[in-house]
C-alpha cells in the first residue's frame, strides 16, 4: 500500500507507532544536520523529519533534494515535537522517517500552493488542478459536498424523489440566451441545454411525483460577474397540493437545517418583506439587512414618472423640499437620502471620493448632495445657499439625523435612483464594517409585481415566467390594471444575495391561457413553445409550486466569500472561457460537415 495513514490523522495518542503515509511535499527546509519536510495530502499537513545524526546521511541527502509539490512516500516513527505548532491539527507530533520513495517529481509550480498564493486568477484557473490542492480551495468542494450531502438527507426526509430531467431539450426564446446543441441525426436542428427543468419539473406533478427535486446543472448564454457563471447548479425542487405558505415553510426549514447541521447557527422564523417595501426603503429586491440605514424620501411626484403603466406608478410623497429654490430637486421625480451613523467627521476629500463613486458609469448618478449634523449640533451642507437654515433643520429630522451624522441624497427618476442610493447604501456599509460576512440575516422577500413594463416596447413581460400564479385576490386587476398585480412568488435573500426563488404556478388551463394573451402570444405562438404542458394540464394538473436554490451561491455564501467560482472545481473566468482546457474553441470543419453546419465569420 502506498500509504496507511493520512497526513491529517495522526496526534499525541500515535507516539511511538510506526506509520506510512504519501503526499505531496509543500516545503523543504534545511537546520543544521536536520531536514524538515511538511508532506500535504486532502487531509492535513504532517512534519517529517531527516537527521542525519542517526546515521542516515543518505537518506537526508535525498531529503534535501526533494522539490515542492513531489509526491513521495516516507515510513517512520511517530514522536513528540519539541517545537509544538497550535495552528496545525498535526501540529503535536512529527515523523522521524526512515525510508523515503519518490512517486513522481515535479516542475517548479507557476504559483506557490498555499492559502495566501503569489498566482493571480488568470494564472490559477489556467493550472486549477494546482489550485484545488490549496487548503482554503478543497475546504469550499468539501463544504459544497456536506451541504448537497444534508439537502438530500433532508428533502429525503420530507418524502422527495430525485429524479433526473433531460440536459438536451427545446429552445424557448424567452429568458436569458440559451446555449444550442446541434442535432446530427436532425439537420439544421437544435438542441438547447435547459436555463432550469421548469417544464420538466411541472410535468412531473401533473404525472403525480408529487414531489421532486434534483441537483442540477443549468445553463445561461449571458454576461458574467462574480456571482455567475454560463454553467451553474440549482436545487430544483417542486410540490403538489401546495401554497405559497406551504413552500415557504418548507425550504425555510430546509435552510435551518443547513445553517445547524453546517455553521452551528439557529435561526428564529425569517422575516418576511413585501418587493414593493424592498424597493421603497432599501432600492434593491435583494436588501442587505446585515445593517439598517433605509432610504428616507423627501419628495416622490408620480406625475414627474417617465411613462410607464399606470397601476405602476407610486403614491405620492409629501414633498418637504420648498418649490422654486433648488431647480435640480424641483425638477426630479424622486429625491431620497440615507443617513450614515457617526460619518459627519468625513472630510471634503472623503465626500469627493463618494461623489466620483456613485458617478461612474456602473452607477451613473449625476451628482451626491449631502448634510453633516455635526457633534455640537450645528449643521453644514452642499446646499446651504439654495434653502434656508429652517429648511435643513427640517430635512435633519426627517432623517432622524444625531449629532455626528452624515445624510447623502440622491435624486432623478425613482427606479433608477433608487438602485444608485443602494448602491451608495452598500458602499457605506462597506466602509463603516457593517458588511460582516460572518454575519447572516435570512429575509423573504414576497409580493414581486406579476408583470413589468417596458418602455420600449410599450408592453409588459412576465416579472419571472409565463406559469407564475397571480396572488388570488389581484386576478380581477387582470382585466382592469395589470400593473398593480401580485404574483405569489418568493425569493430566499440573505445579505443581499438572493440564494433561491420561485413561486406557485398556475395549473388552471384557462388562466393560464389568459396569461399567454395579455403576455402577447397567439394561441399558436403558445401551443408551439409550450405545447407539451398545455396539453398536460388536459389531463389534470395538481395546484404546484416550487422554487430553485443556486448551489454555487449557497456554498460561497457558507464559505463566508463573494465569488462563486472558488466553490466551483472546474469554473469557467469572466468571459465564459475554461482557459484550463481552452474552451470554446473552434472545431475541425469536417465536424461542422457531418452537422451540416456553415459558419460565416466576417472578417473585421
Amino acid at each position: 500500500m502506498y500509504r496507511k495513514q493520512t497526513c491529517g490523522e495522526l496526534r499525541l495518542a500515535n507516539v511511538g507507532q510506526q506509520v506510512t503515509l504519501a503526499g505531496w511535499v509543500q516545503r523543504v527546509r534545511k537546520m543544521g544536520g536536520l531536514t524538515f519536510v511538511d508532506l500535504r495530502d486532502r487531509y492535513g499537513i504532517t512534519q517529517l523529519v531527516f537527521d542525519e545524526s542517526d546515521g542516515n546521511a543518505e537518506l537526508c541527502e535525498k531529503a534535501n533534494h526533494l522539490g515542492r509539490e513531489y509526491v513521495v512516500q516516507a515510513i517512520g516513527a511517530v514522536r513528540e515535537r519539541a517545537s509544538k505548532n497550535a495552528k496545525n491539527p498535526t501540529g503535536d507530533i512529527e515523523i522521524v522517517v526512515s525510508e523515503l520513495n519518490v512517486i513522481s517529481s515535479s516542475e517548479v509550480p507557476p504559483f506557490t500552493i498555499e492559502d495566501n498564493t503569489d498566482g493571480g486568477d488568470d494564472l490559477r484557473m489556467q493550472y486549477r488542478y494546482l489550485d484545488l490542492r490549496r487548503p482554503c480551495v478543497r475546504k469550499n468542494l468539501e463544504l459544497r459536498h456536506k451541504l448537497a450531502f444534508e439537502v438530500r438527507r433532508y428533502l429525503d426526509g420530507q418524502h422527495f424523489l430525485e429524479i433526473e430531467t433531460p440536459m438536451l431539450i427545446k429552445s424557448t426564446p424567452e429568458g436569458a440566451r440559451d446555449f444550442v446543441v446541434p442535432s446530427r441525426m436532425n439537420p439544421g436542428q437544435f438542441y438547447a441545454l435547459p436555463q432550469s427543468p421548469q417544464q420538466f419539473k411541472q410535468l412531473l406533478m401533473v404525472a403525480g411525483m408529487d414531489r421532486y427535486f434534483q441537483i442540477v446543472k443549468c445553463f445561461r448564454d449571458e454576461d458574467l460577474r462574480a456571482d455567475r457563471q454560463p454553467e451553474f447548479t440549482q436545487i430544483d425542487c417542486e410540490m403538489s397540493f401546495v401554497d405559497q405558505e406551504d413552500v415557504i415553510q418548507m425550504f425555510e426549514g430546509m435552510m435551518k437545517h443547513l445553517f445547524k447541521e453546517l455553521k452551528g447557527i439557529e435561526f428564529d422564523t425569517f422575516p418576511r418583506m413585501t418587493w414593493e417595501d424592498a424597493m421603497r426603503y432599501y432600492g434593491s429586491d435583494k436588501p442587505d439587512l446585515r445593517f439598517d440605514m433605509k432610504f428616507v424620501e423627501l419628495k416622490v411626484d408620480p406625475a414627474k414618472e417617465s411613462k410607464f403603466a399606470e397601476g405602476a406608478r407610486p403614491e405620492a410623497v409629501m414633498d418637504v423640499l420648498p418649490a422654486g429654490q433648488f431647480s435640480v430637486f424641483d425638477d426630479a421625480a424622486y429625491v431620497a437620502g440615507i443617513c450614515a451613523p457617526g460619518c459627519a467627521s468625513y472630510t471634503r476629500k472623503q465626500i469627493d471620493q463618494l461623489t466620483d463613486f456613485v458617478k461612474r458609469s456602473q452607477i451613473g448618478a449625476k451628482g451626491l448632495i449631502w448634510i453633516r449634523k455635526n457633534e455640537d449640533g450645528s449643521l453644514k451642507s452642499s446646499i446651504d445657499k439654495f434653502y434656508a437654515p429652517e429648511v435643513i433643520a427640517a430635512l435633519c429630522d426627517r432623517f432622524g439625523a444625531n449629532n455626528g451624522d452624515l445624510m447623502l441624497i440622491l435624486c432623478g427618476e425613482r427606479r433608477k435612483t433608487q438602485k444608485q442610493l443602494c448602491a451608495l447604501r452598500l458602499e457605506m456599509g462597506q466602509q463603516l464594517g457593517f458588511r460582516d460576512p460572518s454575519k447572516f440575516v435570512p429575509l423573504w422577500v414576497i409580493d414581486f409585481p406579476l408583470f413589468e413594463w417596458d418602455d420600449e416596447t410599450q408592453r409588459y413581460y412576465a416579472t419571472h415566467h409565463p406559469f407564475t400564479m397571480p396572488n388570488p385576490d389581484d386576478i380581477p386587476l387582470l382585466d382592469t390594471d395589470q400593473g398593480k398585480v401580485r404574483s405569489w412568488a418568493y425569493d430566499c435573500v440573505m445579505n443581499g444575495v438572493e440564494l433561491g426563488g420561485g413561486s406557485v404556478r398556475i395549473h388552471d388551463s384557462a388562466l393560464q391561457a389568459k396569461m399567454f394573451k395579455l403576455l402577447g402570444f397567439t394561441p399558436e405562438k403558445a401551443m408551439e413553445q409550450f405545447g407539451c404542458l398545455i396539453n398536460a394540464f388536459k389531463y389534470g394538473a395538481p395546484p404546484h409550486a416550487g422554487l430553485a436554490f443556486g448551489l454555487d451561491r449557497v456554498v460561497s455564501m457558507f464559505a463566508e466569500i463573494d465569488s462563486i467560482r472558488d466553490t466551483i472545481a472546474f469554473p469557467k473566468n469572466n468571459s465564459g472561457r475554461d482557459v484550463m482546457v481552452d474552451a470554446p474553441c473552434a472545431i475541425d470543419q469536417a465536424q461542422l460537415d457531418e452537422l451540416q453546419l456553415a459558419l460565416n465569420l466576417k472578417e473585421e
